[in-house]
């Protein structure tokens, strides 16, 4: 029995090819951090139900000392932004990380405490076939949460 050329042409492109043999990975389409930045990637676990119950937090600050009384909040924030030709989005922090606290006196006693200090949090869409992916600069730390919504919602009285 004679194999016609065509099929066999196509068994070696098939085995020859590193896109059909599983060596990308989703990460082959985020470019390396730049000069002075890092690329976070956070995986996220298939969850048991759907991933529209899911969302994912993200916080940009970093651990620094703190006086353990007042409130202290970082002007870093994290913005989507679009994979050119990839219909993907990652994200990326902006801001200083200059640091705001509101000024009450603590006690005399009060000792210095290392707290994570951050921006307003980012609320994204659960997608486990694709990993976060988020660059920020060097010295910042991304951090997050992964909420959980109930199956159904909860119908609103009048009122």
């Amino acid at each position: 029995m004679k194999i016609p050329q065509a099929i066999v042409l196509l068994a070696i492109g098939l085995l020859a090819s590193p896109a059909m043999s599983g060596e990308h990975s989703p990460l082959d389409a985020f470019p390396t951090a730049e000069d002075g930045m890092i690329r976070f990637v956070i995986p996220l676990p298939e969850m048991p139900r759907s991933d529209e119950n899911y969302s994912v937090e993200l916080v940009a600050g970093r651990v620094i000392q703190t006086d353990g009384v007042n409130q202290v909040r970082m002007d870093t924030a994290l913005h989507p932004r679009p994979l050119e030709g990839w219909g993907y989005t990652y994200y990326e922090m902006t801001g200083t990380g200059q640091v705001a606290s509101t000024l009450m006196a603590p006690p005399p006693d009060a000792k210095p405490v290392e707290a994570f200090v951050s921006g307003p949090p980012l609320n994204v869409p659960y997608n486990s076939r694709l990993p976060i992916v988020v660059y920020a600069p060097e010295g910042f730390e991304i951090r997050y949460r992964i909420w959980a919504a109930a199956a159904e919602h909860l119908s609103a009285r009048e009122g």
